[in-house]
């Protein structure tokens, strides 16, 4: 018997390594979410387009032409989207990343597969849906006087970076967790409320300094997200307008801060799930 045939016990084959080397297991594991999803559809992946225009189009004239801030924010539609593109694939990474051991019990009772491959298919399945988005916000940056550059590219890799890192830390641990206490599907379902306004996506980020005290700003700036979406915003809002907006100061530190606490996530959730996987077969 070759090393490569004995025995191991669950969880220590290398995990996302294996997860990273099976990358047909991976194709079919997206293929196979994303049918499941849209099964019996007659748009199919068409509502990645047809559900971020109607989140849009709810948020900007309630909050931007019934309340007003359409006029208090220059290019205010490009502003709401730059930042509900990242906000939504936060969510959706976080919400599907939480259900996707749980919602594959069967194979993960019959077969032996590097369990990371779950999570991460939920990862693709939301940039799948990302993409859609990506391209509606282009094209009215565009439109909006927008030209890449340096900077503004920079600046978007940043914010893309700091949002999968930490969504994917997060998934793995809230995956793992899961298995063990359902009710976190439930706490992270009413997260996904709090998240939407807790990032200067439908207001700008000067209002919680205007109506808050000092500390809840720092904590407030201290949020990833925050920094995260501000990136989003610096790339493909910024450029469009007079460039008078402030930013929160120090963006650039807060961002650095924030992809390293991402990061810091990503292995704490990475060496959670290894850990934890033992047990799913049993528990489920």
């Amino acid at each position: 018997m070759s090393p490569d045939d004995t025995l191991r016990p669950p969880g220590a084959d290398g995990g996302l390594r294996q997860a990273a080397r099976r990358r047909y297991l991976l194709r079919l594991l997206v293929r196979r979410e994303l049918r499941a999803r849209y099964k019996g559809s007659l748009l199919g992946l068409g509502w990645s387009y047809v559900r971020p225009a109607v989140h849009f189009s709810v948020y900007f004239y309630v909050i931007g032409v019934f309340l007003g801030m359409d006029r208090q924010v220059e290019n205010f539609p490009v502003y709401l989207f730059s930042g509900m593109v990242l906000v939504n694939l936060f969510t959706e990474t976080l919400h599907s990343t939480t259900r996707s051991v749980t919602g594959n019990a069967p194979l993960v009772r019959k077969v032996f597969l590097p369990r990371e491959l779950f999570p991460i298919a939920s990862l693709l399945v939301s940039l799948v849906h990302f993409l859609p988005s990506m391209l509606i916000l282009l094209g009215a940056a565009i439109v909006k006087g927008w030209r890449p550059s340096p900077e503004s590219l920079g600046a978007a890799v940043f914010g893309f970076a700091i949002i999968v890192m930490l969504g994917l830390g997060l998934g793995l641990l809230c995956a793992a967790i899961n298995v063990f206490f359902r009710d976190l599907e439930q706490v992270v379902d009413i997260s996904m409320i709090v998240v939407t306004w807790s990032v200067p996506m439908i207001y700008p980020w000067t209002h919680v300094r205007t109506h808050a005290p000092g500390w809840v700003e720092d904590l407030y700036l201290a949020n990833p997200l925050v920094s995260a979406v501000s990136l989003f915003q610096r790339a493909f809002w910024f450029p469009g307008t007079g460039k008078t907006f402030a930013f929160p100061p120090n963006l650039y530190a807060h961002a650095t801060a924030s992809l390293v606490f991402a990061i810091l996530v990503f292995v704490a959730g990475r060496v959670a799930f290894a850990r934890m996987q033992k047990r799913f077969a049993q528990e489920l």
